[in-house]
């Protein structure tokens, strides 16, 4: 999908200005957000089992508050700043779906439908405020903490989802194929069946975590779970290093600076 029809959903209202806190939806986008997804499964799996569950959450909540805090103090999007967010989101939002599961026992198929209620009511509530769910329109406070609170959401649903399809019989590289398959579809119908822009950014946004957190997971897993076993420390690092990159280049090349913002 094109940023020129997601620039089509924004309302003609008038709003406090402050650029555009969301950086275009290009290629490099869909690449990178996929990265943080992996990297966040992995660190998160890494964590609990180093420092333990209760330090591994406490920490990954604290390194969230302060991203998120660096994220709402800046008055424009800065490359650096809003990946690494995505990035505390990715972990925290891994630990949060865990947590259900291991620590509270709660099996992914209760799980699963809870964060998708939790993500239809944030999406409800943004709309009913703002009369939009547009990412071209991040531009108050209000609406970058709904972005926010959206993007969370996404990412403990994703990692419910996709532990789920692995643990019903998929198995990691069978979730790997069936998301991959999934993410065309809000893609092509967008295309060719004029699915609203929005609608097709947020089903995709989502889908891009167990795809994301699947193939990780594959890549880092034993044999006898079904995966390559490259371990967790050396595939999180790996892809820790390929973030970096992409975001390095983002940053310098400002390829993905929402439009009219750019030097």
């Amino acid at each position: 999908m094109t940023t020129e029809r997601l620039l089509d959903d924004r309302p003609l209202v008038p709003i406090r200005q402050m650029a555009n806190k969301v950086p275009e939806v290009t290629v490099y986008f869909w690449i990178t957000k996929v990265l943080t997804t992996g990297m966040g499964e992995t660190a998160s799996d890494l964590l609990a089992r180093v420092l333990g569950p209760v330090p591994a959450v406490a920490l990954g909540g604290l390194a969230l508050v302060a991203s998120l805090t660096v994220q709402f103090a800046v008055r424009q999007y800065v490359a650096w700043v809003y990946w690494t967010a995505v990035v505390m989101v990715s972990v925290f939002g891994t630990m949060a779906a865990d947590v259900l599961h291991v620590g509270l026992g709660i099996s992914y198929t209760v799980s699963t439908p809870l964060f998708v209620t939790a993500l239809a009511a944030v999406f409800a509530l943004w709309y009913a405020a703002e009369r939009t769910l547009s990412v071209h329109g991040i531009r108050t406070r209000r609406r970058e903490t709904f972005y926010w609170a959206a993007v969370l959401a996404t990412f403990a649903l994703g990692t419910a989802a996709g532990d789920l399809t692995a643990t019903v019989g998929f198995g990691y590289l069978g979730s790997v194929v069936l998301f991959a398959a999934a993410i065309c579809v809000p893609a092509l119908a967008h295309r060719f069946a004029a699915l609203n822009a929005v609608t097709a950014f947020w089903t995709a946004y989502v889908i891009t975590r167990p795809l994301g957190a699947s193939l990780a997971d594959w890549m880092a897993l034993g044999h006898t779970r079904g995966g390559l076993g490259l371990g967790l420390g050396p595939v999180t690092l790996a892809w820790t290093v390929a973030i970096v990159c992409f975001v390095g280049y983002l940053a310098t090349s400002r390829r993905d600076t929402p439009s009219g913002e750019a030097n």
